[in-house]
Formats: structure tokens, sequence, C-alpha cells
């Protein structure tokens, strides 16, 4: 299409003025109302709208725009879907002097419905990629739009999707430096939950680690004081990631502690937590629990297992790891579930290790399990050593076994030791 030099001075000085407003601000909605105010003006058109492709792959409208730069409600009953997905899938811009009689559109249902007529579309691209679409139309007028006004939406869009690029990366990022600044206060949130300081008891050693693998966990331990002189303590780990892992935890967590301080016996304590934590699971996120209580006098040591890993407990006399299998299932799966409750003889020089499963399912850059090999070599190297260097061990060894590879899940570890008095 041919210019003479008066229309050409006009092009340019229109296009540079539009790209000098659409770069007046970085408010991604704002950017998309001056864009489509700027061409509904330009092309004397009666409305106009600006469709984006979202991170889900479907179109959505973000400006409708009539006269007055009023706002269009439900933009995406008001224009031909059929015009714009082929603009936005092909790539190429149409123009439509007359939608009525166009064989290509005019059987369409919006088309009709709407009574359109004139309509021009041009694709917003971004050297290959294709970020949406400008549409405007005339529902009154046939033959308003001509193949050089298709040319100047061209040119008009070429000049919008920068801006337009730069206010959603910029959206984008003050998104994300949200997000950031609420995932960092939700960590610390839950590492307030999490005990900051190990129990001082003669004749006892704890030692507890809890390493997220995101900003935020599903796994947790905790420690409860025991009315009668004994002391609980719990390890769990709910069977998701990320966020809705850790607001359901917060919530297990304050279950578990209310369910156990009203129980006569540990059993009891879980089985009304696990009807707790059902009544509760929406989300459908069962939860793996160790608890136990622990005469701090006797020795002996009271346990449910709701499917949890089992936790190893070191016979000191015989040498060996005896696994605390599971007396239940999951909490959060079934209502009626009930826990059994079985009990050891902890003797000094015996120790239970309690873990979640990001222990074992910690990967290495070759894609191989830290599996129970390599854990069981840890303990049995290191199990006459402290809780707290035991614990020490076994972070530094799946610490050198992952490197630098992202950790995979939460990892959870609690030890419980009994030794000598004054040892």
């Amino acid at each position: 299409m041919e210019y003479n030099s008066s229309e050409s001075g006009h092009r340019f000085a229109l296009l540079y003025h539009l790209s000098q407003t659409f770069s007046s601000s970085l408010d991604l909605s704002k950017v998309l109302d001056l864009v489509i105010d700027e061409v509904i003006s330009a092309l004397k058109a009666e409305r106009g709208f600006i469709a984006l492709w979202n991170e889900n792959g479907a179109l959505e409208f973000r400006s409708a725009r009539g006269l007055n730069q009023s706002t269009i409600e439900q933009p995406e009953f008001e224009i031909s879907r059929g015009v714009v997905e082929v603009v936005a899938k092909g790539g190429m811009g149409i123009c439509i002097s007359d939608a009525q009689s166009d064989g290509r559109f005019r059987n369409r249902q919006s088309v009709l419905d709407l009574h359109l007529r004139s309509i021009l579309c041009a694709p917003l691209k971004l050297k290959d990629k294709i970020l949406g679409v400008i549409y405007i139309d005339n529902r009154m007028l046939v033959g308003i739009f001509t193949e050089k006004d298709l040319e100047l939406l061209n040119a008009i869009a070429s000049t919008a999707v920068i801006a337009i690029e730069n206010a959603r990366l910029f959206e984008m990022a003050v998104e994300k430096g949200r997000m950031e600044r609420e995932l960092q206060m939700a960590y610390r949130v839950q590492s307030s939950l999490i005990p900051q300081e190990m129990p001082q008891i003669p004749g006892w050693e704890f030692a507890a680690c809890w390493q997220p693998a995101r900003q935020v966990s599903g796994d947790f331990y905790d420690f409860i004081p025991d009315s009668e002189g004994g002391m609980k303590f719990v390890i769990a780990d709910v069977t998701d990631k990320g966020m809705p892992a850790a607001l359901f935890m917060t919530m297990t967590r304050t279950i578990v502690r209310a369910s156990c301080g009203k129980s006569e016996s540990l059993s009891e304590g879980i089985t009304r937590a696990n009807k707790l934590v059902c009544a509760d699971s929406a989300l459908s996120m069962p939860v793996t629990l160790f608890a136990c209580t622990v005469d701090l006098k006797s020795g002996e040591l009271v346990y449910v297992n709701a499917g949890q890993n089992p936790p190893m407990y070191y016979e000191s006399i015989e040498g060996k790891f005896i696994n605390l299998t599971r007396t239940g299932i999951l909490l959060g799966f079934d209502e009626e579930a009930e826990f059994q409750q079985e009990s050891i003889q902890l003797k000094p020089g015996d120790l239970v290790i309690c873990y979640t499963d990001g222990v074992l399912d910690a990967i290495n850059d070759e894609w191989e399990l830290f599996d129970m090999d390599r854990f069981q070599a840890v303990l049995y190297e290191n199990v006459c050593n402290s809780a707290k260097e035991l614990l020490n061990a076994i972070e530094a060894a799946v610490c050198d076994f992952i490197g630098d590879v992202l950790p995979y899940d939460d990892i959870t570890v609690l030890i419980i030791k009994r030794v000598e008095v004054g040892k």
C-alpha cells in the first residue's frame, strides 16, 4: 500500500505519539486501556477489545472499551470469537467490510446475533510470538475500514506490543516479589511453630532438624510436655508440597496437640485427631504421623505409627535396629479408623530415630536415591555418638549425596536417646 509524503508524515507522527503514550505507564491494565482508546480514536471505530493468551493457553479479554472511553462488560459475549481466534492462531490481520455478507464469518452465531458489520483485527506479535489480538468494529456502518486501516492497525499493534510486554513483565515481577514476601512470612510463621530448643533432661538426649525443600514445608515435629512427668514426641508429613501442605501442616499440628492433651491414652488421642483431620480434609491431604510418649523415669516408650516411615529403634545390647512398624493408617483417610499403640523399653544406650521420607528420597545429579542402605550405613557408623552428633552425620551425608541438586522433598529427623545419668 502506497502513501504520499503527507500521509507518511502523518502516520509517522501518529505512531511516534502513540509509542510515547503507550510507554507512559507500567500498569498493564492502564496500558491496555490506553492502547485500545487510542486505536478507537485513530481509526474512528465504535468499540475496541484486546485479548491476550493466558498461562492456561486460553484467550482472555483484558480490555474492552467503547466510545467516550467507556468500559464494556462481559466482552467475551460482545464480539466475533471466530475472527479473534483466526487472527490469534494464524498471526495475520483481517479486514471485513460487512461481516453479515462475508462468507468466512456470516454464519457465525455471534456475527448474526450482534449484527456486526465492519471489523478490523490485528495480532499483537512480538518477534515470532503472538501475545494476543487487537479487535475493533462498528455494528452499524458497512465498509468503514479499508486495507490502509488494517496496515495502520498492524503498525500500531507492533508499537503497542512492546509496551504491553514490558508492562506484563513488570506485573509478573511485582507479583513474584509479593509472593516471595508472603512465602517468607509463611516460613517465619511455620518455623515459629517448630521447637527452637531441645528439652534438657538428665539421662536423655534429643536432636531434631527441619529442612523445607521449598520456602514452606508439609513436615513438622513437636515436643509436648506430659502432665504425668513424661514427654510426647510427634513427627508428621502432609502428603503434598507447597503452600497448601504448609497450611494443612499448621492445622494438623494444632489438632494433634489438642487431641493428645485431652486423652487418657496415646491411641485415643490420635484416633480423636484423625476424626478432626478427616472433618477438615476438604483438600484431600492425608498425613503420615508417628507419635510417642516417653516415661522419662522408667524409659518406657509408647507409640502410634499412623502410616509414617517406621522409626528405627536401636537396641544397644543386641547392637541392632528394629523397625517400629505401623499401627494404623494415615490420618485424614478414614474417619472411622482406629489406631493401636505399642511399647518398647529404652535402656541407656538405646535410641529411636524418626524421619520423614525426604531422607530416603533425596536425589543426586545421577537420579539415584539416598535409600535405606546409605541411611543405615550412616547410623551404624555413628550410633554410639551423641544424639546431636548422629543428627549432624545424617545431615552431612544427605547434603554430600545430593550435592548441588535442589532438595526434592522436605527433610525432618527426630532422635530420642537414653543415656547414663551424668553422661
